[in-house]
């Protein structure tokens, strides 16, 4: 039962991390467009209508959802066994998986679309893949942290350092 806990504690705070993190991604994305109108998202935010800092709420699901990926795949390795490509493959997994959640939202009855012109499987296509981008790069950002984290705790911890002690040759 403990482990349980610590798995959604662990899910719930990348999701809280992610979220954070594409909040701040969402209000520097509004400050370009007014400052350079014309930008390849601005497509995207014309079918995505809300405020830019709402994007945390995508990326709370995106990062819950990255923690699942990571729970099967990366079962039983360390942070130091993974590699920066796996974790970001995972991450656009986590992102395709997240773009299915409005076209399932619609299949269950818990939503509707409202712009006829286009389809749930054409939005979910037209969303799929800057939110899997967008998973990828926070996946890969959240490996860099927990490493350094990682790091951070041995050296306090007294742990020999690598550098301090090169292996023989």
């Amino acid at each position: 039962m403990r482990s349980w806990l610590r798995r959604v504690r662990g899910a719930v705070g990348l999701g809280l991390t992610w979220a954070v993190g594409w909040a701040f991604f969402g209000v520097l994305i509004g400050i370009t467009s007014e400052l350079l109108p014309g930008l390849p998202w601005d497509s995207f935010f014309a079918v995505f209508d809300a405020p830019l800092p709402a994007l945390a709420i995508p990326g709370f699901i995106g990062g819950v959802l990255f923690s699942l990926v990571l729970g099967i795949a990366g079962r039983r390795r360390r942070f130091d066994e993974l590699s920066l490509p796996r974790f970001a493959a995972w991450g656009g997994l986590g992102g395709v998986l997240l773009s299915l959640v409005p076209a399932t939202m619609v299949t269950v009855g818990l939503a509707s679309v409202e712009d006829a012109t286009l389809g749930i499987w054409q939005l979910t296509a037209l969303v799929g893949g800057p939110l899997a981008l967008l998973c990828a790069a926070s996946a890969t950002a959240s490996l860099a942290l927990a490493r350094r984290g990682e790091n951070r705790e041995m050296l306090a911890a007294g742990a020999p350092s690598a550098l301090a002690h090169p292996p023989d040759q």
